[in-house]
C-alpha cells in the first residue's frame, strides 16, 4: 500500500516532502553555513521524522543576491555548500535511506554574473547572446526612460539601464526580481534547449524531481504592455496579467513532461504558481504537463473555520476538473512561518499544531518546512545589520524580507548556535530562547510538537484513509471543521477560543482518538485551538 492510498498510485499523489533550506539545515565544516554534507548527517532525522521525500532550496554557485535564486552555473554545486561529489552521495544515501530527493530549478532568470548574461553585456544590441534575455530599447528623449512601468518584486522599476561596450548608454534589461537576476527570454529556442538540458543532466545523476521556481512567470507579454494600475506586479497573478500566467507557459512544461517521462521511476515536477484563480492552478497540472503544484490556500487563510474550509474546498474542487491531487503547504522559505501567522506565543503554537493535523489529514499531498515540526516561530528581531534579503536592502527596510523564517536549525546543546555545525558560527543568529525548542529537547518529550509530527506522520503511514484519496464534510458547529475519510476516520478542528462538543453520531462506530493537538479527555470536549484525529481500530 502506497501512501497515496491506493496501490500502485504515483507516490507524489499522497508523499510527505521534507523542504530543506541548504543554508539553514546544518553545518558541517564551522563556517556558519550549512552545506549538503550537513545535510547528508543529518538524513537519519529525516527518515525518522517519517517523511517521504526531501526538497533542496538551490545549491548552485551563486553571488547570493537573492540566497542562491541567482544562479551562475545550473549544473555545479556552489563550493561553499559542497560539491557535484557531495551531492551525489547525498542522493545515494537518500535513496538507501528510503527518501527520494527534489531539487529546485530556477528557469524565470540566471545571475547577471553568469557566462550567458557576461556575454550579452559585451555583444552588441540585436546579436543572439541578447537574445536569451529581454532587452529592450528606452522610452523618451535618448531612450532614457525604462521600456514600461513594470515593477520588481523586491521594490523599485523591474529595468536596469545598461552601458553599452563603447561607453555609451543603451538598452534596459527586465528582472521581475533583482537587477542581478535578469529575465530569460523563453520564446529562444536555445533557452528553451538548455534547460532540457539541464533537467537531464540532473536526473542522470538521480534526483527524483524538482521544485519549478517562479513557473507562473516565464512568459511575457511580447508588447511588452504597461500594467498601468490594471495588475499588481507583486500579488498572485490576475487572468490577462503581461507577465504571469500567460498561456504561452504550458508549451514549456509540456515539453518538461516529455524529458521526465521518458526516465523512469516516477519522476515528478511541483510547481510554484501564484495564481488568483484555482482553475488557473489546475491548468499547469493537466495530465501532459506538471504534476503538483502547491496548494497556498491554507497558507493564505486566516486562523478562521470558514476560510479555511473554502481555500480546501477550492484547491480540491478546482484540481479535481484535471485529476490532480492536491499539495498542502503551511509554511516556507518566502513567507512568515504559521506560528507568528497565527498570533505568536503558546496560542500561535496550538493553532500551528492544530493545522498541521488538520493539513496532514487532508487529501493529497503536503511539504513540511524545516523547523515547522519544532514549532519554530519567525524570528522577528534580527539586527538590520544581520539580513540578507533584497526585499529588506531594495526598499530601505520597509520591507522586513525573508531573513526571519531562514534561521539556522536549533539541533542541541544550551546556546545558539545550538548544534548547527562544529563552530561557534551561524549565518543568522537564532534566539537565545529556542534553547527549549531544540531537536534534543523535543526528542526526549512525549508532548512536544517535533513528537507530534512523528505521530502524525506515523500514523499517516498505517492508517488506509489518509493521502490521497476522497473526504466529505460534517456540519458540525460554527468553530468546527470536520471531515470523514473512508475507512473510519474522521479529521476535527476546533478554531474557536472555547472548549466544543462534538456529536458522537459523527463518528464511525468504534472510533476512538488517536491522536491530538492537544490532550483531549475519552469522550471529552474539544479544546480551542485544537484538532483530534479518530479512527477505528
Amino acid at each position: 500500500m502506497t501512501r497515496s492510498g491506493a496501490a500502485g498510485a504515483p507516490w507524489w499523489r499522497g508523499a510527505v516532502i521534507y523542504q530543506i533550506y541548504v543554508r539553514s539545515f546544518a553545518d558541517s565544516d564551522g563556517d556558519g553555513v550549512g552545506d549538503l554534507a550537513g545535510i547528508r548527517s543529518r538524513l537519519p532525522y529525516a527518515r525518522e521524522l517519517g517523511v517521504d521525500a526531501i526538497w533542496l532550496n538551490p545549491f548552485y554557485p551563486s553571488p547570493q543576491a537573492d540566497a542562491g535564486y541567482d544562479v551562475t552555473d545550473h549544473r555545479e554545486v556552489d563550493p561553499v555548500l559542497g560539491s557535484l561529489d557531495d551531492l551525489d552521495a547525498l542522493v545515494r544515501d537518500a535513496h538507501a535511506s528510503g527518501l527520494r530527493v527534489l531539487i529546485d530549478l530556477v528557469p524565470n532568470h540566471t545571475s547577471s554574473e553568469h557566462a550567458w548574461f557576461r556575454a550579452a553585456l559585451a555583444a552588441a544590441p540585436g546579436g543572439p547572446e541578447r537574445a536569451r534575455y529581454l532587452f529592450r530599447e528606452g522610452r523618451g528623449p535618448g531612450g532614457d526612460r525604462p521600456p514600461n512601468d513594470w515593477g520588481s518584486n523586491f521594490g523599485g522599476r523591474a529595468w536596469t539601464r545598461v552601458t553599452e561596450p563603447d561607453g555609451t548608454p543603451g538598452q534596459w534589461y527586465l528582472h521581475l526580481f533583482a537587477p542581478e537576476q535578469p529575465d530569460l527570454d523563453w520564446t529562444n529556442g536555445e533557452v528553451r534547449a538548455e534547460f532540457d538540458s539541464i533537467l537531464r543532466f540532473w536526473l542522470d545523476r538521480g534526483v527524483d524531481g524538482f521544485r519549478i521556481d517562479v513557473a507562473h512567470g516565464l512568459a511575457k507579454d511580447p508588447e511588452m504592455r504597461d500594467l498601468a494600475g490594471n495588475f499588481a506586479h507583486s500579488e498572485p497573478a490576475a487572468e490577462g496579467h503581461p507577465h504571469w500566467d500567460r498561456d504561452e507557459v504550458h508549451d514549456v512544461y509540456r515539453g518538461w513532461r516529455r524529458v521526465s517521462d521518458a526516465y523512469p521511476g516516477e519522476r515528478t515536477f511541483v510547481a510554484e504558481v501564484w495564481v488568483q484563480d484555482p482553475e488557473r492552478l489546475a491548468l499547469y497540472l493537466r495530465p501532459d504537463e506538471l504534476h503538483t503544484a502547491f496548494s497556498f490556500g491554507l497558507l493564505l487563510a486566516p486562523w478562521d473555520a470558514a476560510p479555511m474550509r473554502t481555500a480546501i474546498d477550492t484547491s480540491i474542487g478546482a484540481l479535481a476538473e484535471v485529476g490532480a491531487s492536491p499539495t498542502w503547504v503551511l509554511s516556507n522559505h518566502d513567507v512568515v512561518r504559521h506560528v507568528t501567522r497565527y498570533g505568536g506565543g503558546e496560542l500561535g503554537r496550538d493553532r500551528a499544531r492544530a493545522a498541521a493535523l488538520l493539513m496532514l489529514a487532508l487529501p493529497g499531498g503536503a511539504y513540511v518546512y524545516q523547523g515547522e515540526e519544532l514549532g519554530l516561530p519567525e524570528v522577528t528581531e534580527l539586527p538590520d545589520g544581520v539580513r540578507r534579503d533584497p526585499a529588506f536592502l531594495r526598499t530601505g527596510g520597509a520591507d522586513r524580507g525573508r531573513d526571519g523564517c531562514r534561521v539556522p536549525m536549533p539541533w542541541s546543546g544550551p546556546r545558539p548556535p545550538f548544534g548547527f555545525g562544529p563552530s561557534g558560527e551561524s549565518w543568522l543568529p537564532q534566539p537565545e530562547d529556542w534553547v527549549e525548542l531544540t531537536v534534543e529537547q523535543q526528542a526526549a518529550d512525549p508532548s512536544s510538537t517535533l513528537a507530534l509530527y512523528r505521530d502524525a506522520l506515523a500514523l499517516r503511514r498505517e492508517l488506509p484513509a489518509l493521502g490521497d484519496g476522497q473526504q466529505a464534510w460534517m456540519e458540525a458547529g460554527p468553530d468546527l471543521l470536520a471531515f470523514r475519510r473512508e475507512p473510519g476516520f474522521v479529521c476535527v478542528v476546533n478554531f474557536g477560543d472555547e472548549p466544543a462538543e462534538l456529536a458522537r453520531e459523527l463518528l464511525p462506530d468504534g472510533a476512538r482518538v488517536v491522536l491530538a493537538s492537544r490532550p483531549v479527555a475519552p469522550g471529552g470536549r474539544i479544546p480551542g485551538a485544537t484538532a483530534v484525529w479518530y479512527a477505528r481500530d
